[in-house]
């Protein structure tokens, strides 16, 4: 069955309150996201009658989000930027803000239930990209915003590119603009000096290496978004991670492997590697070729000699990369998660142990 037609209803541009025009260099943390795909989100609210009732959201909540993310936009101008060649250069890159920039804000409605979307249950993916508003690759806007309407309740859509910042970073600009929604006391402002990355002589030679071989956008796309797909959410309680912890263990000793550290982070995305290698092996025949786990590193308090504040407004994360066997990965019982968790936390020492700046 096709998903309902989104119907727009209102494009605006809010910017914020007029800063001095500011230009950004890309660190080579950003320029090796240029060619990304934009980094979606969708944050749901179910409303009761005295917030907008089962059938609308009040125009005061729309008019609330509208100028809470004008003032959220105060510490976060470069957001209301554009990327762009730095001028004169033919391979420098910078966000660029010059008062009168702002941020694409849609406001559109769907005829859907949020419980239908909000929900652990599968769900269709192409009733959720709709509510996502579209950001393009390479150099323009960073960031683009939605506020849809659906059936007893609201979706918050964001778009945001990966060059511009990374996720803490574009959290901790939600965490603002929910804030100023709620006359809450504004959280800590961002930090915005890219010096703090780039001040050790290696960082340019980095950077070359980065911009001269680019990712493409198509590369970028690790998991590739098909509206024929399902989405579903599966909850670990307390319980079931202590449960993998001990499995991982029981295995280890069997084996006469050495044990490796399985903190929650390790054993969660143990398991779900495990099973995804497992759940793809129906399809296709088992082999003993390598897979890879892929996953990001903060490195803003790793940064040496002198740590980059939590604050920071940019990209600083790392990757911790590292590889199993498929069908090592994908055997029944204990041995694949073994295997998972053995492989991740190895990435995670290795990530962690390459501190070169």
């Amino acid at each position: 069955m096709d998903p309902p037609q989104l119907c727009v209803l209102e494009s605006a541009v809010v910017a914020p309150p007029p800063a001095p025009e500011t230009s950004l260099p890309l660190t080579f943390f950003d320029v090796y996201w240029l060619n990304s795909p934009p980094v979606e989100r969708v944050f749901f609210y179910s409303l009761t009658p005295n917030t907008g009732g089962k059938d609308g959201v009040s125009s005061a909540i729309l008019s609330t989000l509208r100028t809470s993310l004008a003032q959220a936009l105060r510490a976060y101008f470069p957001l209301a930027g554009r990327l762009r060649l730095t001028p004169g250069t033919t391979d420098r890159y910078e966000l660029h803000y010059q008062p009168g920039d702002g941020v694409a804000f849609t406001v559109a409605e769907y005829a859907v239930d949020v419980d239908e979307l909000a929900t652990d249950k599968p769900r269709e993916v192409a009733r959720i990209l709709p509510l996502v508003p579209p950001l393009s690759t390479g150099v323009g806007p960073v960031l683009a915003l939605q506020a849809t309407v659906l059936r007893g309740g609201l979706a918050i859509g964001m778009s945001m590119h990966h060059a511009a910042c990374d996720g803490a970073s574009s959290t901790r600009f939600l965490h603002a603009w929910a804030a100023a929604s709620t006359g809450a006391a504004a959280p800590p402002p961002p930090v915005v000096d890219r010096s703090l990355v780039t001040k050790d002589p290696s960082s340019r030679h980095i950077y070359d290496i980065y911009v001269g071989d680019l990712t493409s956008t198509e590369e970028m796309e690790y998991v590739k978004t098909s509206s024929d797909k399902l989405l579903a959410t599966f909850t670990l309680s307390r319980e079931d991670i202590q449960r993998v912890k001990e499995v991982v263990a029981a295995a280890a000793g069997e084996a006469g492997a050495p044990l490796p550290r399985c903190s929650s982070l390790v054993a969660t995305f143990g398991l779900i590697w495990s099973c995804y290698q497992r759940a793809k092996d129906d399809d296709e025949e088992s082999s003993g070729d390598p897979t890879y786990i892929l996953f990001p590193i903060d490195h803003r308090p790793r940064i040496k000699p002198d740590p980059v504040p939590d604050e920071y407004l940019g990209n600083c994360i790392g990757a911790a990369l590292h590889a199993a066997p498929k069908d090592q990965l994908a055997a029944a019982g204990a041995g694949g998660i073994l295997v998972a968790c053995t492989a991740v936390a190895a990435a995670i020492e290795e990530a962690m142990g390459h501190r070169r700046f």
